[in-house]
């Protein structure tokens, strides 16, 4: 492993209308990545070592809050907390595991949608990459110019490859102005 940390890093804003009328439902997409060591453990082979030490599953708790700036920050839209599940399983199907006389694979969940990737890096793009969407009223916000920041939280307990993991952190802030 070259890194020994874990951190979300990349958190950007991105508005869905710079200049919405008070009656609109403005849409912001909130992006963050998790990286480090998690990112380089998340591999076939500590889920084959995973899987035989029965370290079957892989719980990821992460949220999103909108807030404006300012002395008195207020959130705005619903705030999101959720998580995403990794579940490791044994497979005889050859197009799915990269490693040849390696049986384990992996399932990823979102919202109890299941997804099975196709290779290691698309698992590592599904489980550790993130993009929410967050809905809510302009009329929330008032007529004038509004400065919107984000608050990022991910988490996850001790597993055979990666150690516990609690952080938040906060994006750059976007401005977005509330017409009439």
């Amino acid at each position: 492993m070259t890194s020994d940390k874990n951190a979300i890093s990349g958190v950007s804003l991105e508005k869905s209308s710079d200049k919405p009328k008070v009656e609109d439902i403005v849409t912001v997409s909130v992006k963050f990545s998790v990286t480090g060591a998690l990112r380089e453990a998340f591999t076939e082979k500590n889920w084959e070592k995973a899987y035989n030490n029965h370290d079957n599953t892989f719980k990821l708790r992460y949220g999103v809050k909108l807030h404006t700036s300012g002395l008195r920050k207020k959130e705005i839209g619903k705030p999101l907390d959720t998580y995403k599940k990794a579940a490791l399983f044994w497979t005889r199907n050859p197009k799915l595991t990269q490693m040849g006389e390696k049986k384990v694979w992996i399932q990823i969940s979102k919202n109890f949608e299941p997804f099975i990737p196709n290779s290691q890096s698309e698992a590592q793009q599904l489980f550790l990459d993130f993009d929410e969407k967050i809905q809510f009223n302009a009329s929330e916000l008032g007529v004038g110019k509004h400065k919107i920041g984000a608050e990022v939280y991910v988490s996850w307990f001790k597993h055979d490859y990666t150690e516990p993991f609690d952080e938040t952190t906060h994006s750059k802030e976007i401005e977005i102005e509330v017409t009439k």
